[in-house]
């Protein structure tokens, strides 16, 4: 199926695959993000695009804070767990290994890098709410490049 012209030139810009993270009354909740970008250097921000009306929005901003697992080809096996509708009581975290930041929210074992940062501001983009978050910690686990993704159609997933 062709895309139209649109589409296919949005489909060109890259982007990564990062897991995300906040923190519920359940206990973690995370998605697979690729609208995820550094935006400011000192304080260093992350910007993280979250579709409206997901639980992950309303928890990130009752917590106001959030992290970012950045995947890598080592850690492709991340992915599927939050792929579809996870069964009631489970959570992907039940079999992807984790750890909690001390700011709170958890980061997956295997990424090859994590941030968590506290939320300072956010943006209506129409369908998603971009979500702005000072860098407080993080670290690069290994060394690497991260995985990155193109879109055949910029106007979906």
């Amino acid at each position: 199926m062709s895309h139209p012209p649109l589409a296919q030139a949005l489909g060109r810009i890259p982007s990564g695959l990062f897991v995300v993270t906040c923190q519920a009354e359940s206990g973690p909740i995370g998605f697979l993000g690729s609208f995820v970008q550094q935006v400011g250097l000192a304080p260093p921000t992350i910007a993280v695009a979250v579709a409206q009306g997901r639980d992950h929005l309303a928890a990130i901003r009752a917590s106001g804070h959030f992290a970012v697992s950045v995947l890598d080809p080592e850690c492709k096996h991340a992915m599927p767990p939050f792929f579809g509708k996870v069964p009631e009581g489970r959570t992907p975290f039940d079999v992807l290994p984790h750890r909690a930041t001390e700011h709170g929210p958890v980061v997956l074992d295997d990424a090859l890098a994590w941030f968590a940062c506290r939320v300072i501001g956010e943006f209506d983009a129409g369908d998603h709410v971009v979500v702005f978050g000072q860098a407080l910690a993080g670290e690069l686990q290994r060394s690497g490049d991260p995985s990155v993704h193109l879109r055949k159609n910029g106007l979906s997933y």
